[in-house]
């Protein structure tokens, strides 16, 4: 099993409720890919407790069955599509993949 694991990073926006209402977009659109690439085996995503908090916003967890299952997502157009809603919105990002 190939695990992949992402903290975003949300940009500063002029007020919280726009900041929610892309938190909640973001979630939204990357669970929504569990239905559309049949390579993504499991998906979870959290938006942090606190919506001003100094740390990441939303994590994204993935499991696949191979590495080569993950290039197919990562490379998706419907994950591509994502990626074009999250890279605007966010400032930072951290990632860690493993072999389970």
């Amino acid at each position: 099993m190939f695990i992949h694991i992402v903290l975003f990073k949300l940009k500063e926006f002029n007020n919280d409720q726009i900041k929610s209402e892309i938190r909640d977009q973001i979630k939204k659109s990357l669970l929504e890919l569990k239905g559309k690439i049949a390579e993504l085996k499991y998906i979870e995503v959290g938006n942090n407790f606190e919506l001003n908090a100094s740390s990441f916003d939303i994590s994204l967890v993935t499991r696949f069955d191979s590495f080569e299952d993950f290039v197919v997502y990562r490379d998706h157009p419907e994950h591509q599509k994502v990626v074009g809603l999250v890279r605007p919105n966010t400032v930072d990002r951290a990632v860690v993949d493993y072999l389970d």
